[in-house]
């Protein structure tokens, strides 16, 4: 689990499928068999979690963002087209 983006409207953060030598983590019976991500919006306290070809259409995305040189407001812009399908509230634990 990495934290790849927060801003004032959103929390990114990527679930790795594979450790850094490319085999599974220790352990990680049912682990993912590729990368998700889990977006939190901060203002609707929701939550979504992506994988599959949502995540990989949501990485492409950010990828090309990030090659132009994002600003945070054209990167929230875009992450706000994912968070419309967020239903999991944001508990605190």
């Amino acid at each position: 689990m990495q934290l790849i983006y927060n801003s004032d409207n959103y929390v990114v953060v990527v679930f790795e499928a594979t450790g850094p030598d490319g085999a599974s983590p220790p352990g990680a019976a049912g682990a993912l068999s590729r990368p998700g991500y889990e977006i939190v919006d901060k203002f609707k306290r929701k939550e979504i979690f992506i994988e599959g070809a949502v995540a990989e259409s949501f990485h492409q995305g950010v990828q090309a963002l990030v090659d132009q040189g994002p600003t945070e407001e054209a990167m929230d812009d875009f992450i706000s087209g994912f968070t419309t399908l967020a239903q999991q509230p944001v508990l605190l634990h």
